[in-house]
């Protein structure tokens, strides 16, 4: 296993020479369209991967390839990463190995937790979401609302920063309430949600599950799920510098309540129970090495305690600076548009993940003029779709998304000003 601090030696914030070290673990990142670096703030759609990542996916299928629960090495080998990549995710969110539910996306493994919790509702039962949320965390709660017969109650948003209501959700919550979802922080706009607040109000006020979705947060905050108190929180690995896959985190106590939709032979005890068929197990290689590079930023005793120094030590006041810069340049462009959060004294509110339009062009046109100069961007909803109808926005083509991370450069963030100036 790689030493903690075999990226930064220390639990100063980084600085220009760090990110040079961090950059230089990007193989994609050296990508140059026309001659000229190409700026990635595609990361809220999935992240580029560490040299580490590609290793590991490379040296399970060249070494260790075979499935689960064989008497011979590989297999062996095998059972050994899975329950590596357990330990890994447990170490991620601060939860037990055996509370981390492994699967192909988020999506699909809130579909299938969303199934056994729909067995315990019944008619006149409610379940809340919100119009905050990536379809991910919405969808699956009204099929299941749907399937059961229960009520759907929708909690609003504040349309002139882009942040949840608090009032509307106070007002959705009620003695009826069976499950509620919303999302940790919004894969569309940056907003970043009270969190531990929330859950704190719905263990007080209901009998609820409460449902979160930590997709967009995880790339840019320590999700720490003892601390916010919530019984699920969904993850993609693929935004966090590893390979194509979900996890779920599951409080064992609901977990253990919820019968799961599996085949009869699929084991009984926890979370296997709730990984249904052969797995990406070269994936999941992939994944613990993406663990062990984010810890590789922090320093403590263990990855657990590095993994967190990461996060606050580098991550996030590297990022908030990206997100000042960006921010800061925007009001100079008059003809650019910008939903969410825009004060600099609220970057802790937000991700540095910015929902823009470029006066009255279509965002497909405005992403595909960036990406031809180098700058990759995303148009449309993300999926976050109650959020583009709430804003008035998805009729006509949704926003540009722009998305920075820890390994963006100010030179990143000026290149994209400039391209932006250049379009309005």
């Amino acid at each position: 296993m790689p030493s903690a601090g075999s990226v930064r030696e220390a639990t100063a914030p980084m600085n220009a020479s760090d990110l040079a070290e961090v950059r230089s673990r990007f193989p994609a990142l050296t990508r140059e369209i026309d001659g000229r670096p190409a700026v990635f703030v595609d990361a809220p759609g999935g992240s580029q991967v560490p040299d580490t990542v590609i290793d590991a996916i490379g040296g399970y299928l060249r070494t260790s390839n075979a499935n689960a629960h064989g008497a011979f090495a590989t297999s062996q080998e095998t059972d050994d990463v899975i329950a590596e990549a357990h330990r890994a995710s447990a170490d991620l969110l601060n939860a037990d190995a055996d509370e981390v539910v492994l699967g192909p996306n988020a999506t699909t493994l809130l579909f299938a937790i969303s199934r056994s919790v729909a067995r315990t509702l019944g008619p006149g039962d409610e379940v809340v979401v919100t119009r905050l949320d990536h379809d991910a965390n919405v969808r699956p709660w009204v099929l299941a609302a749907e399937d059961a017969g229960a009520i759907v109650r929708w909690v609003d948003i504040r349309e002139e920063d882009a942040t949840l209501d608090l009032a509307s959700f106070e007002t959705a919550l009620s003695e009826r309430t069976k499950v509620v979802a919303f999302t940790l922080a919004s894969n569309a706009v940056g907003t970043i949600t009270p969190a531990a607040e929330l859950t704190r109000l719905v263990h007080e006020r209901t009998p609820a599950i409460v449902a979160c979705d930590g997709v967009h947060l995880a790339q840019h905050r320590q999700i720490d799920v003892r601390a916010i108190g919530a019984d699920l929180v969904a993850c993609s690995p693929y935004k966090i510098f590893g390979p194509h896959l979900g996890i779920l985190f599951g409080r064992r106590e609901v977990l253990s309540s919820l019968r799961p939709y599996k085949v009869r032979p699929a084991d009984d005890a926890l979370p296997f129970a709730f990984e249904t068929g052969t797995q990406n197990h070269e994936g999941f290689a992939g994944w613990v090495a993406a663990v062990e590079y984010v810890a590789g930023l922090g320093q403590g005793a263990g990855r657990r305690a590095a993994v967190a120094d990461a996060f606050d030590r580098a991550i996030v006041p590297w990022e908030a600076g990206l997100s000042e810069r960006f921010l800061d340049g925007l009001r100079a462009i008059a003809s650019v548009r910008l939903y969410g959060i825009d004060d600099t004294a609220r970057i802790a509110e937000r991700t540095p993940t910015f929902a823009i339009r470029v006066g009255e062009q279509h965002p497909a046109e405005t992403a595909k003029t960036l990406a031809e100069r180098g700058v990759f961007v995303w148009d449309g909803n993300y999926y976050a779709l109650e959020i583009m109808e709430r804003l008035g926005l998805e009729g006509s083509g949704g926003a540009v998304r722009v998305g920075f991370c820890h390994y963006n450069t100010p030179v990143d963030v000026d290149r994209v000003l400039e391209e932006l100036a250049a379009l309005a």
